[in-house]
């Protein structure tokens, strides 16, 4: 009795043995997911892509579990070693077929909405490298990163910059092979490009960018060695919209500069040159009658020139000079010889001037800017920095500046000249000689080594309440601890305050 028993617990036992594997492989680790995240009647439904498992609010689509189930077992039935179908060898209906897997929620996303949200990130950081990177996430992605619109603005560095030469050139091949296919592909709708540190193949650069992107408008060569005129003539000539140049620390042949300003001058409105060792010539072909298209240029900016004037004994030609001219930077680190006369050819014909930086151009006057023609000039820069120690500089006429543009200007910098107290009094005087608050417009004023004196500052200060920005550094005639930048309406306020206390009360 004892011994069957045993013989029956031991049979149980085994049988339980056998039963629990069989049970768990029909519950898989998905299915138990499944019904744990989402168990049916709770108003949620689980959304499965390549790398994510997402919990939606909502009925979903029909959860596939039955036919992976169905599969699973008819799977088992066909076995040759399954028990079951040795034991009954019987014929089972065919699995229903099975549902393609979720391709995600990236290919559910309108390739409409993709372009904007694509758009935006570009606008931020660039196309590179986030549209390569988006194109390899799935086959929706890589049609909306493979648009040229959203290939509009691209700025190329070889990877190599400041190595030896030889690395620089491998380097700069190797870009180039890939530019190659990335410009007839994915840049035909380019329109700002930007080359920095090319130093070996800059020609068939441009040339591939002549052939590829006519919709160009904007081209910026910065530390670029080896531009010939026969490729920015190419250039210009291949580029209908181009009508921005910037050269930067470039070497650039003079001729090359003045024959793409010949074939694209008519539509030409910004043109930059910083740090170029032929201005000289560039200087001269502006001057004269050489570029007598240039109607429509709208921003010149020749920083850090170097132009040695040549003396000649015939007169020279006025050019037709620039109409739509609104602003122009001469600024220079150190003493440059622009003068008046220079500075009257350049604007003879240019009464819709804003801005005029004239940074470091120690010779030019206040009666030579008294006779331009610009009548609302709201930007005026004089300042010399670190040079005014070392000229003979003007101590009156600065009340001609304030008196033609006061009621124009809004940033005035006279950091560095030599004007007298007496003087700058008059001259600031007049923000505040019409009452009812008529001078708001000035809202930057820097003087900062002049002989302005405390009553000056806060007569302009209560004059001009706009006023969001002074510099008062190195001001030798104000009172120790007021020497210094402010920054906002409360600091300059502050000055005003402090200003008042130091003041002595009228007898």
């Amino acid at each position: 009795m004892a011994s069957g028993a045993a013989a029956r617990a031991l049979g149980a036992r085994r049988r339980v043995r056998v039963e629990h594997p069989a049970a768990a492989r029909t519950r898989s680790a998905e299915d138990w997911w499944w019904d744990r995240l989402a168990p049916s009647g709770s108003g949620y439904h689980l959304l499965q892509s390549d790398s994510m498992l997402l919990v939606l609010p909502g009925p979903g689509p029909a959860r596939p579990r039955s036919q992976r189930r169905a599969a699973r077992r008819a799977q088992r039935l066909r076995s040759p070693g399954s028990r079951t179908a040795e034991a009954k060898p019987r014929t089972t209906p065919a699995p229903t077929p099975l549902q393609e897997p979720d391709p995600g929620w990236g290919d559910r996303v309108p390739l409409e909405i993709l372009l904007q949200i694509f758009g935006l990130l570009v606008a931020a950081d660039g196309p590179i490298p986030f549209l390569g990177r988006a194109a390899r996430v799935c086959r929706r992605w890589n049609e909306a990163a493979s648009q040229p619109a959203l290939w509009h603005t691209l700025t190329l560095s070889p990877p190599l910059a400041g190595r030896p030469a030889k690395s620089g050139a491998k380097a700069e091949k190797k870009l180039l092979s890939s530019l190659e296919w990335l410009m007839p592909n994915r840049l035909s709708q380019l329109r700002r490009l930007t080359l920095i540190h090319w130093k070996f193949q800059i020609h068939p650069v441009l040339k591939l960018v002549s052939e590829s992107c006519p919709w160009l408008t904007f081209l910026k060569l910065s530390d670029c060695h080896g531009v010939t005129p026969d490729a920015l003539i190419m250039l210009a000539k291949a580029c209908p919209q181009l009508h921005s140049l910037d050269i930067q620390h470039s070497m650039v042949e003079s001729t090359a500069v003045v024959s793409f300003l010949e074939e694209a001058g008519s539509r030409m409105r910004k043109l930059w040159l910083t740090y170029n060792s032929q201005t000289t010539a560039i200087l001269g072909a502006l001057l004269g009658s050489c570029c007598p298209q240039l109607q429509v240029l709208e921003v010149l900016r020749l920083l850090n020139l170097m132009w040695l004037p040549k003396p000649s004994r015939r007169a020279m030609t006025p050019g037709p000079g620039f109409p739509s001219l609104e602003e122009l930077c001469l600024a220079s680190s150190t003493c440059n010889f622009v003068s008046n006369e220079v500075l009257g050819r350049l604007l003879h014909g240019s009464p819709h001037l804003r801005l005029l930086d004239l940074r470091g151009c120690a010779r030019i006057t206040p009666a030579g800017l008294h006779d331009l023609p610009c009548q609302e000039l709201e930007q005026l820069h004089l300042g010399l920095y670190g040079m005014s120690d070392r000229l003979t500089l003007a101590k009156e006429g600065s009340p001609l500046l304030t008196q033609k543009w006061c009621h124009s200007l809004r940033e005035l910098d006279l950091s560095g000249q030599g004007f007298s107290e007496k003087d700058l009094e008059q001259a600031l005087a007049v923000f505040s000689g019409t009452p009812g608050g008529s001078h708001l417009a000035l809202c930057s004023l820097n003087l900062r080594g002049t002989q302005v004196t405390p009553g000056t500052v806060s007569s302009v200060i209560n004059s001009c309440p706009g006023l969001l920005h002074l510099n008062l550094e190195s001001c030798r005639c104000l009172p120790r601890g007021l020497k210094r930048a402010y920054r906002g309406p409360e600091e300059v306020q502050w000055c005003l305050e402090q200003l008042l206390t130091t003041l002595p009360y009228p007898s």
